[in-house]
């Protein structure tokens, strides 16, 4: 059961009553002639093989509302491309999966590589945004949600909940994120949350002083969730980070163009579980270790827009308290697991608050020796006043695959 308390400066839409789904997707289906809505799902080819994505197709399967789910299929060759178009071919909804990798789509990035308009990176950013692209050029919905494809414990509630405060008229929110307890297995997860971004921002606002994004960023419940939802028109202006700086990057953008009082995140599940990334001591190009510093880095870039000076010692100075700050919660999610009886292993702990003050030293080095750096895909908006048939080009090679290859 969930509280009811307000905290930090966005509105917080818990899960109070437990809500039969079939009620939420009643009042969904009232708004669609108002909102008609989208989801997309970011997909690598593996996940059709793995354990989560069959169950999380079976459940969209008995989704009434939804016009339309795109799919972006990433590290696809063209008989897994088919295999692809016939995995989904069972959902009602209107189907669209992206093969990034094939000859069009290949062709429309390089037709935007020239003009330096396409992303840099392979990665789910770079999908992400070729998926906002084509919901744009479809025109075929108002509101729209992302979700992964990993989810173990998926249910079709959960896209109920997410999409609802952006598809309900008579709300004013632009954006939603989901939220959750990372809890599964009868042990906490979430690390990169828990022991990196709270803490990295709670000796920020200690090194760099009060701060409105710092502040904003701190609250929300879990700033790395994968799951948000908005209306339509934000997809024009949004500019995406092609790293693992995604989600971070996302939540900067939002303040950026809206007023805190239409955003909002939304209790979307009791129990969440998808595949876990490894640490990655060894490798700072792999894991929680690369994602750590695109994480930090994006939010160093971020405060240096606001006009935070960076240095050397200042960095010294932002690890050292990230430090003690994060051993400190260490101990208070020891005695959280304790509690709630669960499995908490305090060694792995430390160890993985070692390397993230190891890596943000690593994020601030990079941040200093690449002033220049842009790592923000452009927004659809500059794209479309380069190329102004962008979205059609885009549109078309998608409708060719979807009708050669099936």
């Amino acid at each position: 059961m969930g509280d009811f308390y307000q905290n930090g400066i966005i509105t917080t839409l818990h899960n109070l009553s437990r809500r039969p789904v079939e009620e939420l997707e009643a009042e969904l289906m009232s708004f669609r002639k108002a909102r008609p809505m989208s989801l997309v799902l970011p997909s690598l080819y593996s996940e059709l093989e793995g354990p989560a994505l069959k169950n999380i197709v079976e459940e969209l399967a008995k989704v009434p509302y939804l016009e339309q789910i795109v799919i972006g299929l990433d590290r696809a060759n063209e008989q897994e491309y088919r295999h692809a178009l016939e995995y989904f071919s069972g959902l009602p909804q209107h189907v669209r999966v992206l093969w990034n990798d094939g000859p069009r789509l290949r062709a429309l990035d390089l037709k935007l590589r020239e003009q330096n308009l396409a992303p840099t990176e392979m990665g789910k950013g770079r999908n992400v945004w070729y998926c906002f692209g084509y919901v744009l050029a479809s025109g075929m919905s108002k509101s729209v949600a992302l979700h992964d494809c990993d989810i173990l414990t998926y249910s079709r509630d959960l896209v109920a909940r997410l999409i609802y405060p952006v598809a309900n008229p008579n709300f004013n929110y632009m954006f939603c994120k989901g939220y959750y307890a990372r809890v599964a297995d009868g042990k906490m997860n979430g690390r990169v949350s828990r022991l990196l971004v709270t803490p990295l921002i709670r000796a920020l606002k200690k090194v760099c002083g009060p701060n409105d994004f710092l502040d904003y960023l701190d609250s929300y419940r879990y700033p790395l969730a994968g799951e948000f939802s908005f209306r339509t028109d934000v997809i024009n202006d949004l500019r995406i980070p092609s790293d693992w700086g995604l989600e971070v990057g996302v939540l900067s953008e939002m303040k950026r163009n809206y007023a805190t009082n239409r955003l909002c995140q939304v209790d979307i599940a009791d129990t969440y579980d998808h595949k876990h990334q490894e640490l990655s001591p060894e490798d700072a190009s792999r894991g929680l270790s690369k994602m750590s510093i695109d994480i930090s880095k994006a939010l160093f870039r971020k405060l240096a827009t606001n006009g935070e000076i960076f240095s050397n010692e200042k960095f010294r100075t932002i690890k050292a308290a990230y430090f003690r700050i994060a051993l400190d919660f260490v101990e208070t999610y020891h005695s959280d697991a304790v509690i709630n009886g669960l499995d908490f292993d305090r060694h792995k702990e430390e160890k993985a608050v070692e390397l993230f003050a190891q890596n943000v030293m690593r994020a601030g080095a990079y941040f200093l020796d690449n002033p220049m750096d842009t790592p923000f895909i452009p927004s659809w908006n500059r794209v479309t006043s380069a190329i102004p048939d962008i979205k059609e080009q885009l549109l078309e090679a998608v409708e060719l695959d979807n009708e050669e290859y099936r």
